[in-house]
């Protein structure tokens, strides 16, 4: 770019961060929202709002800032490196203050105005992280006697957290989401308890079906910190992931009490902290901490269809989560329920090991080939060629959380209408077999399928040929009822089965809770997951959020944490800073909180 134009859009940049800046310092909260387009959208990550919010419009973002500015006081708006310009679009990185914290943001100027507007909290001032040149000594060069040694203050430690010394906060599950958020709250001195069902920290990804490997590319998962090597395999099979968090959770430093069930949990007004009852190796545990986090996945319980005469069959039924993999199939005929991801793996297995397979489609669902994904979905943002063109892990965050769900699709559509074009011949001959392709009711594809429900899709790596040649037959309908032999579907056909897994998804998240506190708990915190797209599983109103992740919900101190190995990572940053701003008693006013519009 030349000099001149890439001044032009540095000063485009400085001159909406001046205006927008004296606004906010004039307490202007109109003038500052005049500075937006009509419909400008302003997504929140914690710096503003305490909260996980996108304003969507100038009299959104004029009430927000009515509401907090007084207590935010922003200032320091700073671009943070040159502007990029592309089809009348000025992108900006910027820098900006509040009263507890530093932020930093994204910003997308359309003739001068603000199309969107993305402000994170990164840290809190006077809490920041030890690291870099701050990072602590570790040891003092004093001689003394009786002086304990790293590993005799671990242990001293170890012995008493949840014992003597109550953790601040408990998270209870240990995979990846837990893992990470831990590893977060212990760089900010947050005294945290990872509670973990499992043997060994890994172990919910070493205990699934012998072939499962991750479908994202290893550049879209990273931990917090901690990166892959860059030997690392794009694709990693689930016992190498398995391994990488259990040595991950000692490299960190983890309170991590694996072989450790929770029991139940209740808060206690009076005390002003949480109950929460523990079986640890057979030894029953009271922790108290005044935080608690649910990190237990994605989704809920799984979902396992009651199918008249289900206890009639003679031969074996899985759910997919417990489908173990492997094994001599040779002759077998095996039957799965359901077409999405999980059912396309566990297919390919079981042909693999010699099975007579047979899936069964109950809706639409929708494929993209994992190649394409790369190339066209992922490429920019999280691959090498992204690497080498300066956008690190970081960026690629902050740029997908840049763009709110509002136009999100928008962004999605042509990518997926250039995957359609790509890949016609495979979508005819998947057609063709009889597979009942979509790319999600507005064609924004896999990542909106994602965010809305959690389901209805399947990134191929391979199984879809299976289906094309007929190796894994493909049937239509729906389940009425199962005999001794099989499953007996709603138009008559008859499907003979030796084996029958259930690859049907799971349930709400808030499931949990109903269980482990009490159904009115669930209640009151509602579904999980979407946002109110209005679309199949994901109902209105219009959320603009993720349902009550990483973020307050309307039960206090009680906290949802999952997602996928990405937004573990990235919004693990937001929810430990909320912690940490507790645990140090600043002012957390919340603006915003969601209403409950769907219970589970």
């Amino acid at each position: 770019m030349a000099d001149s134009a890439q001044a032009d859009l540095d000063r485009g940049v400085e001159a909406w961060l001046a205006a927008f800046n004296s606004a906010l310092q004039d307490r202007n909260a109109a003038g500052a929202a005049d500075l937006f387009e009509e419909d400008g959208l302003w997504r929140d990550f914690v710096s503003f709002t305490w909260n996980l919010k996108t304003l969507d419009g100038r009299q959104q973002i004029a009430e927000m800032l009515e509401a907090v500015l007084d207590d935010v006081q922003p200032t320091g708006w700073t671009l943070a490196e040159p502007a990029t310009g592309d089809d009348g679009v000025t992108e900006a990185w910027i820098t900006f203050e509040t009263a507890p914290s530093r932020g930093w943001g994204h910003l997308r100027l359309r003739d001068g105005k603000a199309w969107t507007l993305l402000t994170t909290m990164q840290e809190l001032k006077g809490f920041e992280e030890q690291k870099g040149a701050n990072r602590p000594k570790g040891v003092e060069h004093t001689i003394e006697r009786g002086r304990k040694s790293w590993l005799e203050q671990k242990q001293e430690h170890q012995a008493r957290l949840g014992y003597e010394d109550q953790p601040y906060c408990v998270i209870v599950g240990g995979g990846q989401g837990g893992i990470g958020l831990a590893a977060r709250l212990r760089r900010l001195n947050v005294p945290t308890i990872v509670i973990e069902r499992n043997e060994s920290a890994g172990d919910s990804w070493r205990k699934r079906y012998k072939s499962l490997a991750l479908h994202d590319p290893v550049w879209y998962d990273h931990l917090p910190y901690l990166k892959f090597p860059d030997d690392w395999p794009v694709f990693a099979p689930k016992d190498k992931i398995g391994d990488w968090l259990e040595h991950y959770t000692a490299i960190m430093e983890l309170d991590y009490w694996s072989g450790t069930e929770c029991l139940g949990a209740a808060y206690d007004d009076d005390a002003g902290s949480w109950e929460l009852r523990v079986r640890r190796r057979g030894e029953e545990v009271t922790l108290r901490p005044q935080q608690l986090v649910f990190a237990l996945g994605v989704s809920g319980y799984p979902n396992v269809p009651e199918f008249d005469g289900a206890k009639a069959f003679l031969g074996e039924q899985y759910h997919s989560s417990q489908y173990p993999g492997g094994g001599d199939q040779a002759g077998k005929k095996a039957l799965i329920v359901g077409s999405n991801n999980s059912a396309h793996d566990i297919a390919a297995d079981l042909w693999e090991h010699g099975a007579d397979v047979t899936m069964l489609q109950r809706s639409s669902t929708h494929i993209v080939r994992s190649d394409s994904l790369m190339e066209f979905a992922l490429g920019d943002l999280y691959s090498e060629r992204a690497l080498a063109a300066g956008t690190t892990t970081e960026k690629a965050d902050m740029l997908f959380a840049s763009l709110p769900y509002r136009i999100l699709p928008d962004a999605q559509i042509p990518i997926y209408d250039t995957i359609a074009e790509h890949d016609a011949e495979f979508y005819d001959q998947l057609r063709a077999a009889g597979f009942d392709l979509d790319f999600g009711e507005d064609g924004s594809g896999l990542f909106l399928k994602y965010l809305r429900r959690g389901s209805g899709y399947y990134i191929d790596v391979g199984a879809s040929q299976l289906i094309i040649d007929g190796r894994v037959k493909l049937k239509q309908g729906q389940v009425a009822k199962l005999t001794g032999s099989g499953a007996v579907l709603d138009d008559g056909t008859e499907l003979d089965a030796d084996i029958i897994i259930y690859a049907t998804g799971y349930g709400s998240m808030n499931n949990w809770l109903a269980d482990l506190i009490s159904p009115e708990v669930a209640d009151q915190v509602g579904k999980c997951w979407g946002y109110g797209s209005g679309t199949t599983k994901d109902p209105g109103p219009w959320e603009g959020e993720l349902r009550n992740m990483w973020k307050p919900t309307n039960v206090e101190n009680l906290w949802i944490h999952g997602g996928n190995l990405h937004q573990s990572r990235h919004y693990s940053t937001f929810l430990a800073l909320q912690l940490k701003a507790r645990m140090e008693g600043l002012p957390t006013p919340v603006y915003g909180l969601q209403e409950v519009h769907h219970t589970r």
